[in-house]
Order: C-alpha cells, then sequence, then structure tokens
C-alpha cells in the first residue's frame, strides 16, 4: 500500500535557463526538447515561470512559451508558473490563455503570482499603471476569473474577452509566503507553494491554506502542489558538482546580479562569502542532490512531511543532456514512490 492517500502526481517547472555561452533561441529549443521527453516519462505538467531582465531565464514572454510547447506535445499539460498578474491586464491575460485554451483544449494552466518576478525599475517599465501592485492581486484575480465565468461579471467587468469567455482555464494561485496561500484557501483553488526557493515557509504557508480552505465550484477538498529541486546523477559526486551551477544562480540573486546559468565549479568556497554559504544553505533546504537512491530518501521523507497532492520539480543543470538524465531520474523515482 502507499504511504500516501493516493499517488502524488509530479511536473515540471521549467526556467528556460539560458547558459553561459549561449543564446534564448537555445534555450527555448531545449525547453521543447525538455517537454517532449517529460511527456515521454509521465510528467504531468509542464510549467513556464515569468521573468524580465534576467539573462539566465528566457521564458520572459511565458503565454507564447507555452504556446510553442503545447504545439510540440500532444498531452501534457502546459502552463504558467507563474503569470505574475499585477504586470498586466487581467483582461489581456484572459484573452492570451483563452486563445491557448482555444487551441490546446483541455490542456492549460494558468497558475498565477502577485510578486513581480524582477526588479523594481523593470516592473515599473511592465506596468502603465505603476500604482497597481501585489496589494491589488486580489481584486486582480477575481476580475480575471470573471473574464472566463460569465456568472462572476456583475459588478466586476463590462467587457468581455474574446476568446476566453466561457472557456474552462484552471486557475492557480502561487506563492511563497502565507498571502497567496489564504486567499486560494478562501477562494477554493489549487495552491503550488514555491518551496524550491522559499523551504523555510512551506510548512508554514500550507497550513495556512488548508486551514483556510473552503469547498468551491472548482474544488472540494485543498489540492496542493510544492516544488523542488532535484539533481540527480549516477554518482554522488557529479550530482554535487552539477548542482553547483543551480548553487552559483542563486549566488547571483542574493548579490542582485542576475546573470547566465554558469558551468559547474569544483568548490564554491572561492566564489562566495561564509555569510553567502550560509544564505546559499537557506535556499537549498528543498533541494534533492544526489544518485537516485538519495534522492528517492529525500524526497519521500519531504512528500511525508507536507503531504503534498503534487510535486513540482526544476533542474537548473548546465548541459542539457545531464539536464534531460535528472529529469528522467526523477520521473524514475516518483513511480517507484507512488508504487509503495
Amino acid at each position: 500500500m502507499s504511504i500516501y492517500k493516493k499517488s502524488v502526481r509530479y511536473s515540471v517547472l521549467d526556467l528556460s535557463p539560458v547558459i553561459q555561452g549561449s543564446t534564448p533561441a537555445e534555450s527555448l529549443k531545449n525547453t521543447v526538447d525538455l517537454a517532449q521527453h517529460a511527456e515521454k516519462w509521465g510528467y504531468h505538467r509542464f510549467w513556464l515561470a515569468e521573468h524580465h531582465n534576467m539573462p539566465g531565464i528566457a521564458s520572459s514572454a511565458t503565454a507564447v512559451v507555452i504556446g510553442q510547447v503545447a504545439a510540440h506535445t500532444a498531452s501534457i499539460r502546459v502552463g504558467s508558473g507563474g503569470i505574475m498578474l499585477p504586470n498586466h491586464s487581467p483582461l489581456v491575460i484572459a484573452e492570451q490563455f483563452g486563445t491557448l485554451e482555444s487551441l490546446f483544449p483541455g490542456r492549460i494552466d494558468l497558475g498565477l503570482g502577485r510578486a513581480p518576478g524582477t526588479d523594481q525599475l523593470t516592473a515599473s517599465a511592465l506596468r502603465r499603471d505603476w500604482r497597481t501592485g501585489a496589494e491589488d492581486f486580489p481584486n486582480q484575480v477575481e476580475e480575471l476569473r470573471a473574464y472566463f465565468d460569465p456568472s462572476r461579471r456583475e459588478g466586476v467587468i463590462h467587457v468581455r474577452a474574446i476568446p476566453g469567455e466561457g472557456l474552462n482555464v484552471p486557475v492557480w494561485l502561487l506563492g511563497s509566503s502565507g498571502f497567496s496561500a489564504e486567499l486560494a484557501g478562501k477562494l477554493g483553488l489549487p495552491f503550488a507553494f514555491a518551496s524550491h526557493f522559499a523551504p523555510e515557509n512551506t510548512l508554514a504557508a500550507l497550513n495556512i491554506y488548508r486551514q483556510s480552505f473552503q469547498p468551491s465550484d472548482v474544488l472540494d477538498e485543498p489540492y496542493a502542489m510544492v516544488g523542488v529541486n532535484i539533481i540527480a546523477s549516477d554518482t554522488e559526486e557529479k550530482a554535487n558538482w552539477l548542482a553547483t551551477s543551480m548553487q552559483q544562480q542563486f549566488l547571483q540573486l542574493i548579490r542582485n546580479r542576475p546573470g547566465k546559468l554558469q558551468p559547474p565549479v569544483e568548490s564554491l568556497k572561492h566564489l562566495a562569502s561564509d555569510y553567502e554559504l550560509l544564505l546559499l544553505e537557506g535556499r537549498t533546504n528543498s533541494t534533492f542532490t544526489g544518485t537516485k537512491e538519495i534522492v528517492k530518501t529525500r524526497l519521500q521523507e519531504f512528500l511525508e512531511e507536507t503531504s503534498a497532492d503534487e510535486v513540482i520539480i526544476n533542474a537548473q543543470i548546465f548541459d542539457h543532456e545531464e539536464r534531460l538524465k535528472s529529469f528522467e531520474y526523477a520521473a524514475q523515482i516518483m513511480k517507484e514512490l507512488n508504487e509503495l
């Protein structure tokens, strides 16, 4: 019998990494290739993240990339993890995802975040009204949902999203703290927590979500997804070496100097201060690195601790073939866990 109430779905979070010495064009080709492999390996969803002004991430035009991935796959769900709604007009997002759902019916997810996904200067460049920010997120979510569901329109909106109106585009709320967790619970929506970069808040946010959950026309009970970083390889030493690319990327963010994904290094000690290494350790508590056996043990413990319904896996690995191998191993691990 499984240790879980039900099988835990497993999905991909792709940041479409731009590696040192390469281009966004090559990264987007690799994204499509990864999605095709993920579909074959049994992954449930393939989500892409919205980030801006970051030389190492190629998925800034998230809806466009989602369409490309969906066009080159057949069955895997494709969506956003997430669209940073304060950056956009809800009408535009409804039209974009209504178009995607019209082109690829039954396969599109709309994950929404309230952070800018970038620095404040870039956020100002993205928004025509700089006064609209994260504090208005609940109203933006309500407006967006009303474009899809005409029964929600009265007193909320006075125009129509075509395509979009009447279409069933599943809306998720994403978060790295308790705010979106509570909102998702009150609205009865599925919730995805960014434990892959905010592990210290994971259990508290999941508790808030479950305690605040109210059944809705979307869900009868809470549905929680958690993010993890998995770097799996044939040996523990190689996996640890591969993981240094992701660790360098975290260092770039800590220093507020985002850049392209760097090749692996033998040690970070000559690249970072003791304080930075301490911060880095806090960021990577939900990062599982090693052989299949090592990753399986740690992932099983994490899933038992969180009681997650789904896990979404990120892997910032410099070499594309090694990245594919890691995702293949992760799929094998999840199948083994679900068969326990």
